[in-house]
């Protein structure tokens, strides 16, 4: 657990140990970095962490931490068992029971994303490119390191809410009953309770109510359909859709007057300071500094294959692009666009199940051009492979800070590094990983600040 991720998980941890919201012991069992500028020289939290309510600033959501609770409370009843029994391990939610519980949850999410991700492309996709595409995915993005490394971060629980509620609109979109509305609204609050960023996706409903209510308006019917739709049923789903999204919300809601005293206080930089006169469109994909197709040039197939998508299946390829590009918008706007301490653009790991679909898409086209299956499929597991290795070495180069974990890169360091040293430091490193990681995250985190201090701007 470090930096996002304290917050994240004090949002689970402080309730079952502490049964409140006080942060305090979160602070002192945080990573350096997060701890040091929080805590004084007597290890207590500075007054300037201090929110007008008293507690302790946390503005991370609450999602990750609903996901996390059932693995937790498993993991608290068998240590509560253990020390009735005469075991020593600590019972504090940071002793290493609770620390595997919630990386293995993460885990499970994120490939409960993955597999969803994968029903929904075969769909559309012979089978053999859509799993291509989930794997690839999977191993070539930036998934693995929120999955894996920094399971205590939001992002892979985003990947999976997001894939839950598009596979689920999917599945109910050709006609909908009012229970399946409003378990849809359960699954957007969930997602919106994770990661407020993906409330951009709700630009899937948008763009199926459209024509919904101009054929209402119209009289007339929509392809697919024997009658057309009323204009005042769709209203009313829509609102109570509406309804019980706001009542999915009560925890955010609870929390930030809780901590804040204002029940609609974010705790992010204010609406009115982002860049919506000047976004940084070209920056996002192409920036040295965490930009999108820089970082993970796959995604730029799969971007292709969400507009050929969009091109063959309208009434559905519409509707997932019109999602990927108000999320692109959206981060083009947030000033903090770059994701600060980020591998890649870690904002759109959320966007993971639109990425596979793309990508399958794309292999699908692609595989028209030769002549065999099978050559087809060989030509795409060797050039996939490639975007793996190359995505492998990357991370290794990012989490041992060979390169800056913060600001832009240098592509001659990475290049010289990928072929020259990583080749030779990943064997130790992985097993350090594997088997010694409390030392080897130690080792990091010096790193960190020594990375830190040498780019803090002089007096």
């Amino acid at each position: 657990m470090r930096g996002d991720g304290v917050g994240y998980y004090a949002f689970a941890r402080a309730p079952l140990i502490e049964h409140s919201l006080d942060f305090t012991r979160d602070y002192q069992h945080a990573n350096e970095s997060f701890r040091g500028p929080r805590l004084d020289e007597l290890g207590q939290p500075k007054s300037e962490f201090r929110t007008p309510t008293g507690h302790l600033d946390n503005h991370f959501t609450t999602g990750p931490a609903i996901l996390w609770t059932p693995f937790l409370l498993l993991a608290h009843a068998g240590v509560l068992l253990a020390r009735a029994m005469g075991s020593s391990v600590a019972a504090d939610g940071f002793s290493t029971p609770y620390r595997l519980a919630m990386a293995f949850a993460t885990a499970i999410y994120a490939f409960l994303g993955l597999l969803l991700a994968f029903r929904l492309a075969r769909q559309y996709v012979e089978e053999r490119w859509a799993l291509l595409a989930t794997i690839s995915i999977w191993w070539a993005s930036s998934l693995p390191v929120y999955m894996y490394f920094n399971p205590s971060w939001s992002h892979a629980h985003s990947a999976f809410t997001v894939s839950l509620f598009l596979w689920y609109w999917h599945r109910t979109r050709s006609s909908r009953s009012l229970p399946q509305w409003l378990l849809l609204a359960a699954i957007v609050g969930l997602m919106l309770n994770v990661y407020y960023a993906n409330v951009t996706v709700l630009a899937v409903l948008v763009v199926e109510a459209v024509p919904q209510y101009l054929a209402a308006f119209r009289r007339v019917t929509l392809p697919g359909s024997s009658t057309s739709p009323r204009a005042s049923a769709l209203f009313l789903d829509h609102f109570l859709f509406a309804i019980v999204v706001l009542l999915c919300l009560l925890p955010i809601f609870i929390t930030r007057y809780i901590v804040y005293g204002n029940a609609f206080e974010s705790g992010y930089i204010p609406l009115r300071d982002w860049l919506w006169r000047s976004p940084v469109l070209l920056s996002v994909f192409f920036s040295s500094n965490h930009g999108l197709l820089i970082w993970t040039p796959i995604l730029l197939f799969s971007i292709i294959g969400l507009f050929l998508f969009w091109r063959r299946e309208p009434r559905v390829g519409g509707p997932f692009l019109a999602a990927f590009l108000a999320f692109y918008l959206f981060i083009a706007c947030y000033p903090d666009w770059a994701g600060i301490s980020s591998y890649g653009n870690r904002f759109f790991v959320s966007l993971t199940s639109l990425f596979i679909i793309g990508l399958a898409v794309f292999l699908d086209r692609a595989a028209q051009l030769f002549r065999s299956r099978r050559a087809a499929l060989a030509t795409a597991c060797a050039a996939l492979a490639l975007f793996v290795l190359w995505n492998a070495g990357l991370m290794f180069q990012w989490g041992s800070h060979l390169i800056a974990a913060r600001g832009a890169i240098s592509f001659s360091d990475v290049i010289q590094n990928q072929f020259l040293v990583v080749p030779r430091k990943i064997s130790a490193e992985l097993q350090s990983y594997l088997f010694r990681r409390k030392a080897l995250m130690q080792q990091i985190e010096n790193r960190d600040l020594q990375q830190l201090e040498e780019n803090r701007p002089l007096p």
